[in-house]
């Protein structure tokens, strides 16, 4: 049987995409920790001014959000450089957001979309007491959100499985040769 390492590809990244409460967060620790590698919580990399205004209520703008994706996207770079891997959560919602941090990451880029119907999501939201971000701010984030097309290669779950059976899959994908850097 193939160990985390067999599996982790030799120089990129996977990025765990979705909109708030997708579960991006838990599979993304659930896969670093199976590949041996770092995962980086895209919300600690928000400044605390984007932080203030979805706290209180107001969208995030693309000129909230590139400096945002720019600072994923060398705490990524980093983080290769030092371990050849890395995993990271972040919703890239927009394929023009996913193509900036494609250019800022060095080596294979691999993005995992995770989706849930508006119900789910908001249920998901409604049990994380503390987090920043409002329900309010979901429809919001729905609208932006650009279904990954066919050329990006994104690999689309349902997020209602169980976090285990999605880190599984997103192994298996990974396993396979074309995607290994």
């Amino acid at each position: 049987m193939p160990t985390p390492a067999d599996r982790t590809p030799t120089h990129g990244a996977v990025i765990v995409m979705g909109v708030s409460g997708s579960g991006k967060s838990t599979l993304g620790a659930l896969l670093a920790e199976a590949l041996g590698c770092a995962f980086l919580e895209g919300d600690a990399f928000h400044s605390a001014e984007a932080v203030v205004k979805m706290r209180d209520g107001t969208p995030l703008t693309d000129a909230d959000r590139w400096p945002w994706l720019d600072r994923i996207g060398a705490a990524v770079a980093a983080s290769i450089e030092t371990c050849g891997v890395s995993v990271a959560a972040c919703s890239a919602l927009r394929r023009v957001y996913r193509d900036r941090l494609r250019a800022e990451i060095p080596g294979a880029v691999q993005f995992v979309l995770l989706e849930a119907d508006r119900a789910q999501l908001l249920a998901r939201m409604s049990s994380r007491p503390g987090h920043f971000m409002p329900t309010s701010l979901l429809d919001s984030q729905l609208e932006t959100l650009e279904r990954p097309q066919p050329d990006e290669g994104v690999l689309i779950l349902p997020a209602t499985l169980p976090p285990a059976t999605l880190r599984d899959r997103v192994l298996a994908y990974l396993e396979q040769p074309a995607l290994r850097a």
